[in-house]
C-alpha cells in the first residue's frame, strides 16, 4: 500500500475484517435460506438481509480502495469457506425442523450483534481522526445490524415456542391462561386473608378506642358540672351585685329627692313668715 499513512493503513485493515465478515454471513444467509421452509416471513427476511449483506461488502470494499488499499483476498476467502464448512453442519443440528430454525436464528443474531461491535469501532477510530465518510458509511451499515438483530430478538421467543408445540404432549406444558388464573386465585386468596387479619387486628383497636372515648367523657362530665356551677355562681353574684347596686342607687335618689323637697318647704315656710312680719309692722 503505497503512500499510506498510519490512520488509513489502520482503517483499512478494520474495514477489510468487516468485508471478510460480510463474505462469510453471504454464504451463510444462502444456507439458511434454503433451510427455511415453513416460515415464509422468516425466510423473506433473510433474503432481505443477503441483498443488504452484499451491498455492505461493496461499499466496503469501495472504501477501501479510496482509501489507498485493496481488499484482502486471504481473510475474503477464509471467511467464505469457514461459512462454508458450517452449512452442512447447521442443516444437520437440532432434533426437528423447528428447533433447527431455532438455532440457525440464534446463530444469525450472534453474527449479527458481532457485526455492529465491528462497525461501531471502525465508526469510533474514523470520528477521532475525522475520516468523516468512513465514519457516515459505517454509521448506515451498523442501523442495517441493528434492524436484523431486533427482528431476530422478537423472532427466537416464537421459535421456541414453536419448538415446544412440536416436540413437548400437551399435558406437560404450562398454557398462560391457567397459570394466571392461578396466579389470580392466589393472589384473591391471600388478599381476602390479608384483609380478614387486618379486620382482625382492627376490632380490638376500635373497642380499645372507644373504651378510651368513655372513659375521657366520663372523667370530663364531673369537670363540665365543676365549670357549670362556677358559672352560675358566678352570674348569681354579678346579679346580686347588680341588685345591691341597682337598690342602692335608687335610695340615694329617693333621699336627694327628699331633701330637695324637704329644702322647698322649709324656703317656702320661711317666706311666708318674713312676709306676715313685714305685714305686722306695718
Amino acid at each position: 500500500m503505497p503512500d499510506v499513512n498510519e490512520r488509513d493503513a489502520k482503517l483499512i485493515q478494520y474495514l477489510n475484517e468487516a468485508l471478510g465478515k460480510e463474505k462469510e454471513l453471504e454464504t451463510a444467509l444462502q444456507a439458511h435460506i434454503g433451510m427455511t421452509t415453513t416460515r415464509p416471513p422468516y425466510k423473506k427476511r433473510l433474503q432481505q438481509h443477503l441483498k443488504e449483506t452484499k451491498s455492505h461488502a461493496r461499499e466496503v470494499e469501495r472504501r477501501i480502495k479510496k482509501l489507498g488499499g485493496g481488499p484482502s483476498t486471504v481473510g475474503t476467502v477464509a471467511g467464505k469457506a469457514i461459512a462454508a464448512a458450517k452449512g452442512p453442519m447447521h442443516a444437520l443440528r437440532g432434533t426437528g425442523d423447528e428447533e433447527k430454525l431455532l438455532k440457525n436464528a440464534k446463530t444469525e443474531y450472534s453474527e449479527e450483534h458481532e457485526e455492529i461491535a465491528t462497525y461501531a469501532a471502525i465508526e469510533a477510530f474514523a470520528d477521532s481522526v475525522g475520516d468523516k465518510e468512513t465514519a457516515k458509511l459505517a454509521r448506515s451499515i451498523r442501523r442495517d445490524e441493528e434492524r436484523m438483530a431486533g427482528y431476530l430478538e422478537r423472532l427466537i421467543p416464537q421459535l421456541t415456542k414453536a419448538v415446544v408445540r412440536a416436540e413437548v404432549p400437551s399435558d406437560q406444558r404450562s398454557t398462560g391462561r391457567r397459570s394466571a388464573r392461578r396466579s389470580s386465585s392466589k393472589r384473591s386468596s391471600s388478599s381476602s386473608a390479608s384483609r380478614k387479619a387486618s379486620s382482625t387486628r382492627k376490632a380490638p383497636s376500635r373497642r380499645k378506642a372507644s373504651s378510651t372515648r368513655k372513659a375521657s367523657s366520663t372523667r370530663k362530665a364531673p369537670s363540665r358540672r365543676k365549670a357549670s356551677s362556677t358559672r352560675k355562681a358566678s352570674s348569681t353574684r354579678k346579679a346580686s351585685s347588680t341588685r345591691k347596686a341597682s337598690s342602692s342607687s335608687k335610695a340615694s335618689s329617693r333621699s336627694r329627692s327628699g331633701s330637695r323637697t324637704r329644702s322647698g318647704t322649709g324656703s317656702r315656710s320661711a317666706s311666708r313668715s318674713r312676709s306676715g312680719s313685714r305685714t305686722r309692722s306695718r
